[in-house]
């Protein structure tokens, strides 16, 4: 038998053999190819949170709003040069604006795109926008006109440049979206529960959005007092906080820490201290709270010999920090004082209410019940007494005192005993209220920075500090990032140009 062979070219073999590699990989080629453990999308209410635990504040806060209302001060130039100085540090007026756009706005706005359209995340939707809502009006506060309606577009649509609106706007806008998207929140619907804020807790959510419109529509009482009436009643009527259980607060722990408190527990552990008018008020009226927020290392003569041996909190030994001095003439106050340096004056605790861990306070009920005193006062709502409101909003705030910590609770005893020493005076009830709203704002620069503004208290002497860079008594706005005015800067210009000017004596709308 004659056996035949079939010779092929070797170019035909070639072919064949990558014909069958190509077949090969090409089958189950897109499968191969995906990440079974990657993240295909996200649940917008992780996009939610995240953006709510960025609005913590940064440290330029410490150094600037907390600075200017004189509750903490440092001596130091270089990075802690700020409100003592009068001084425009750029780099440090910038941290709230960058924090809030890039990580709060950001997320805000991203939520809002993905929801609008979902009715069974309407309540997400709603939530965000009033989160939104309230960081707008932190940033519009603090520095004027800024981007508003494209704002969060560079994201979504790479729109880089957005224009800058005028405050009067961003407050119209504020003011709409916080009526609409608190009256729309509906517990019958889907429920958030993953939501780091409330849980998803409709009745929360909508305590704190109209507690957010309580506080825009008060900001107006000097641009437009029929204006804020109005928006003041309605949130008023809509429900608002009154309870410490409904404050809007952030947590920290080991992995999320304070930034506030991560500064004052590292490099600038003893750089940093209480301001003389803040602690001499809270002696002048023998307030439990002092005990609480302050501590003194007592002789100390460096940062290394501020030890726990010689820490304490007893509030007649406190002596806060005077304003108007630098790190070399701070030496004739220090001797005045009969200290051993300018490391022995009183610092705002550590290991309590400025721990790494301590919770950061956005709007509180002892915020909002102060307010609340502010238009009964004026006769815009009725329900309870000035004094009523007042006299809560003192107690809230002291209560809220254990919620740093177990060791800075006020006792229920000290502070009925306070109160009875301290009683609402109806001549004196706008300093009184505004004064009680600035010590219920500490740690929250941004608050008691815009309420000093509107209200003009506590009645604060200017800082003294020679060769200031300000023009007027004090710090009326905080200035525009550089970076802003070099990629933005015809948008910049604008409202620059609308405002009158960029610097620290140009006044916002509301405060003219």
């Amino acid at each position: 038998m004659k056996i035949k062979y079939k010779y092929f070219h070797k170019t035909t073999i070639l072919s064949i053999v990558l014909c069958f590699l190509m077949c090969g990989c090409d089958k189950g080629f897109d499968e191969l190819n995906v990440n079974k453990t990657a993240a295909t999308s996200v649940n917008p209410v992780f996009i939610l949170n995240n953006a709510t635990i960025n609005t913590s504040f940064p440290t330029g806060t410490i150094l600037y709003e907390i600075g200017i209302v004189q509750q903490m001060i440092s001596p130091n130039s270089g990075v802690l040069a700020g409100a003592n100085y009068n001084q425009d540090i750029r780099d440090n007026t910038q941290q709230n604006w960058q924090r809030y756009y890039r990580s709060v706005i950001r997320n805000t706005y991203d939520v809002i795109s993905k929801t609008k359209s979902l009715p069974a995340r309407s309540n997400l939707y709603n939530m965000a926008r009033i989160l939104q809502s309230y960081s707008f009006l932190v940033l519009t506060d603090s520095y004027g006109d800024i981007p508003y309606s494209e704002a969060g577009k560079g994201y979504t649509d790479q729109l880089v440049s957005p224009k800058y609106d005028s405050q009067q706007t961003v407050y119209a806008g504020i003011i709409k979206e916080l009526t609409e998207a608190t009256a729309a929140l509906d517990a019958s619907k889907t429920i958030e529960t993953a939501d780091v804020l409330y849980g998803g807790n409709i009745s929360l959510w909508k305590k704190f959005g109209n507690s957010v419109l309580l506080r825009a529509g008060m900001r107006l009482t000097k641009i437009d007092a029929t204006q804020a009436q109005s928006i003041v009643q309605k949130a008023f009527q809509s429900g608002i906080m009154e309870a410490n259980s409904d404050n809007a607060f952030i947590k920290h722990d080991a992995n999320y820490l304070n930034a506030l408190g991560q500064t004052l527990n590292s490099t600038e552990s003893s750089n940093i201290y209480l301001g003389a008018p803040f602690v001499t008020f809270l002696q002048q009226t023998n307030d439990p709270r002092l005990k609480s927020i302050a501590l003194r290392y007592v002789g100390a003569k460096s940062g290394i010999e501020q030890t726990s041996a010689r820490a304490t909190t007893d509030p007649t030994q406190q002596i806060g920090m005077p304003f108007g001095f630098d790190n070399g003439s701070i030496v004739t106050e220090v001797t005045k004082s009969k200290l051993a340096s300018f490391y022995d004056y009183s610092q705002v605790d550590r290991t309590r209410m400025a721990k790494t861990t301590s919770p950061m306070f956005l709007v509180t009920a002892a915020q909002t019940q102060l307010l609340l005193a502010e238009a009964a006062q004026r006769g815009w709502i009725t329900g309870a007494t000035v004094e009523a409101f007042f006299n809560k909003g003192v107690k809230l705030h002291m209560e809220q005192m254990a919620l740093y910590d177990a060791n800075s609770a006020v006792s229920a005893s000290a502070i009925e005993a306070y109160q009875k020493e301290n009683p609402y005076n109806a001549s004196k009830a706008l300093e009184q209220i505004n004064t009680q709203y600035w010590v219920a704002s500490f740690l929250n620069g941004p608050e008691a920075f815009a309420n000093f503004r509107r209200s003009g208290f506590p009645n604060l002497a200017p800082n003294p500090f020679p060769g200031k860079s300000i023009k007027g008594t004090f710090i009326r706005r905080l200035t525009y990032p550089n970076s802003e005015i070099s990629v933005n800067s015809v948008n910049v210009k604008e409202a620059i140009t609308r405002m009158g000017a960029d610097d620290l004596d140009a006044k916002v709308w509301w405060d003219k």
